[in-house]
């Protein structure tokens, strides 16, 4: 497991913890293996009973790592999620589609299903990529300072690439929260429903502690058969067969970029898109 990950056990409960904090946790390949490496440990382990997603430092996640040193593109790591070819090497589409299919939709997927119940402990920033690995969790517990935003639609791209905003938030809520990209508070998100509870940010950890060691005095088989019942209704009502066809939208903007504008990020970079949405 990387450095970009911490990995700690308390009772029945497993902590995982992104540990980019000079980068508001933002997103490489790095991280995504690593964070898969301790979701499986903590599955193979018959001790554990609860996963625990947190961020160190002040912000949860920033989303996906555009810019900083450790951005890791052209690097090749084992691949889990999907069956397809290595994204190095390869150009245009092709390079971009393999990867995003990889490390962002299948890797979110795969976490999704893991058959244990995972909590996400949200404080601060919870940005673009950062809801994908908050919304993956089955709860999520939100410090009072917590904000979330989507604001890829900046960039012409119709939300993240694990387009689940429809769901968590309601059709009417999603379109404001893409067409806006703007700031949404905690207590937005509870009204919503996008969060299960919202406490003071001195008791966030505490709280989420306390939810994680109530689930797992329940049985730890019908736990997993109980996420499972939960995520195939949710598939039947459309959300893995929706995701799939925003998948291919999200290249074609990617796409459409590369061809009318500077790159296919449409030229901004992780520093204009947090002054773009007030962060």
């Amino acid at each position: 497991m990387a450095d970009e990950v911490r990995y700690e056990v308390s009772g029945p409960v497993a902590t995982v913890t992104m540990n980019r904090p000079e980068y508001r946790n933002a997103q490489n390949s790095a991280m995504t293996y690593a964070l898969d490496a301790a979701f499986t440990r903590a599955v193979d382990d018959d001790e554990v009973k609860v996963v625990v997603l947190a961020g160190a430092g002040k912000h949860f996640s920033a989303g996906h790592d555009i810019g900083t040193p450790g951005r890791d593109v052209d690097r090749s790591f084992e691949r889990k999620a999907v069956l397809w070819w290595d994204h190095v090497g390869k150009e245009g589409g092709d390079q971009r589609y393999a990867r995003e299919m990889e490390v962002y939709l299948g890797m979110c997927r795969r976490w999704r299903e893991i058959p244990k119940p995972t909590i996400a402990m949200v404080q601060g920033a919870c940005i673009a990529g950062g809801l994908m690995l908050a919304w993956v969790c089955d709860l999520i517990v939100a410090s009072d300072d917590a904000f979330f935003a989507d604001p890829v639609v900046r960039m012409g791209i119709p939300g993240v690439e694990y387009f689940a905003h429809p769901w968590v938030l309601g059709p009417r809520a999603a379109k404001e929260f893409l067409f806006t990209g703007g700031r949404f508070d905690a207590a937005w998100a509870l009204q919503r429903g996008m969060v299960n509870r919202v406490v003071p940010r001195e008791e966030l950890q505490k709280e989420t502690q306390a939810l994680a060691e109530q689930v797992a005095t329940m049985p730890r088989f019908g736990l997993a058969l109980t996420k499972r019942a939960v995520n195939q209704a949710e598939d039947q009502m459309g959300l893995r067969a929706g995701m799939d066809s925003v998948f291919g939208l999200h290249h074609f903007a990617h796409a459409h970029n590369a061809e009318t504008a500077k790159d296919s990020l449409a030229g901004m970079d992780a520093r204009s898109m947090r002054d773009a949405s007030g962060s």
